[in-house]
């Protein structure tokens, strides 16, 4: 996701681990093609241009616009990131249940996989705008939280780090699905990688 140089990030634009038509019939091909090579590809692309306009409001101590700064970082590297992560959440070969440490977490946090699933539809589907959903990792209470995160970096908590991502904006669906946003969100959990998903969990809650 970096390139690391002279003290300075710069991010990339990550490949798809499979075709633009490997997850259909439920997104299609023109959907991941537009999503990834433009909307992604524009958040990797503003995220480096933040970066360098601060870089230059640091060599110039210029800081008139810092907060206009931060904003747009913060913005465009949280797309960029769970972007990242929703490529990565899913597989033309997932769908199911998880299993394991992962099955035994929602168990204890949700009641179960249904339960579970249930909410994170919900938090998808009632977002006020644009946004995503997030089952995170809780350090402080080491348990799995869902959150609603407006635009990309909005209404989550500190310190928790998400484990799955579902994009909600309109352009993860709307080509496709038009207003019919809860089909989308039924039909992304055919496509869920969960081996993935609890390789992440075991990673974040060590």
């Amino acid at each position: 996701m970096t390139d690391e140089g002279d003290g300075d990030a710069v991010y990339r634009l990550p490949d798809l681990r499979y075709d633009y038509g490997a997850l259909e019939p439920h997104i299609s091909a023109r959907i991941m093609e537009l999503h990834h090579d433009g909307h992604h590809a524009a958040y990797v692309d503003d995220a480096n241009r933040a970066i360098e306009r601060l870089q230059e409001a640091r060599r110039g101590s210029d800081f008139t616009m810092l907060s206009m700064l931060e904003k747009n970082l913060a913005f465009n590297l949280s797309g960029h990131v769970l972007h990242s992560l929703w490529w990565e959440c899913l597989s033309p070969d997932g769908g199911g249940e998880p299993t394991g440490w992962l099955a035994e977490q929602l168990e204890a946090n949700f009641g179960g996989f249904a339960p579970f699933r249930a909410h994170m539809i919900e938090a998808a589907a009632t977002i006020q705008g644009s946004g995503w959903a997030l089952a995170s990792w809780e350090p402080t209470g080491k348990r799995i939280v869902i959150e609603q995160a407006y635009d990309h970096q909005g209404n989550h908590g500190q310190a928790t780090v998400p484990i799955l991502a579902i994009d909600a904006w309109e352009h993860a669906y709307y080509l496709q699905y038009e207003n019919d946003k809860r089909a989308f969100l039924t039909a992304v959990w055919e496509l869920v990688d969960w081996p993935r998903v609890a390789a992440r969990l075991d990673q974040t809650s060590l």
